[in-house]
């Protein structure tokens, strides 16, 4: 086997319980404060981290058992360390799995040709929502502040706002049939709802638009949190 591949080996992230251990082993050798650790821990953090191991033995190194030493080393003050190597395993896994470009904040389109290319050349697995709203109109104010606080959590979903008169098509969107939601994807109409607020309470929140728009399949998974915030909510 040539020296290129076993490097491929050594730095490759490995599947099964042998992988899980290494990989876990290499996140608490990162995450440990080694500079505050007693002398003989120091060195034996050396020893399972030495990048002066002989390359007929890193296949060897790689896959060896943990040691009693490394199990005392390494189980002191888990859990805290084990959350965050969870949370980082189940963000890759995450990101692995979104695909298509992400957005913030609500785009306001300005003409019916602005909202037709939103719709015909958005990535074909991004979820387009178009609020077509009127000043003044009932709802619609309100509607537009809920999807300013949705477009932070679903930044995969693309979220817009036209003005009715600005659309183009103020004889299609009288002011009887509005706040008017349309979603779109891959230039698909998914969803047509026509004075959307019907469906809601007299007072509606972001979560009442979420749950609605949920109801029908049309929003994706939400964002998993970063590490941060869940380190920051361990600390309190």
């Amino acid at each position: 086997m040539s020296d290129r591949l076993i490097d491929l080996e050594e730095t490759a992230t490995h599947t099964g319980p042998k992988g899980v251990i290494n990989d876990w082993r290499r996140f608490k050798l990162e995450s440990m404060d080694q500079e505050n650790l007693p002398p003989a821990k120091k060195e034996l953090l050396r020893q399972m981290s030495s990048p002066n191991r002989p390359k007929d033995d890193s296949r060897a190194n790689l896959n060896r058992k943990m040691s009693v030493q490394e199990y005392e080393l390494l189980k002191e003050e888990d859990e805290g360390c084990l959350k965050k190597y969870r949370r980082r395993c189940m963000q890759e896994m995450h990101d692995k799995l979104s695909f298509g470009p992400k957005f913030e904040g609500v785009h306001d389109l300005d003409s019916g040709e602005a909202f037709l290319e939103v719709i015909e050349k958005e990535h074909h697995s991004t979820v387009v929502i178009v609020h077509i709203y009127k000043v003044g109109i009932k709802g619609c104010e309100e509607l537009n502040n809920c999807l300013d606080c949705l477009a932070t959590e679903y930044p995969t979903v693309k979220f817009c706002r036209i003005d009715a008169v600005a659309s183009g098509a103020a004889e299609r969107f009288s002011d009887e049939v509005l706040p008017t939601l349309l979603v779109y994807k891959a230039g698909e109409l998914l969803g047509n709802f026509l004075a959307c607020t019907q469906h809601l309470s007299e007072e509606f929140f972001a979560t009442d638009v979420e749950a609605f728009l949920n109801s029908y399949g049309l929003l994706p998974e939400k964002e998993l949190p970063g590490l941060d915030d869940e380190e920051e909510n361990d600390v309190e």
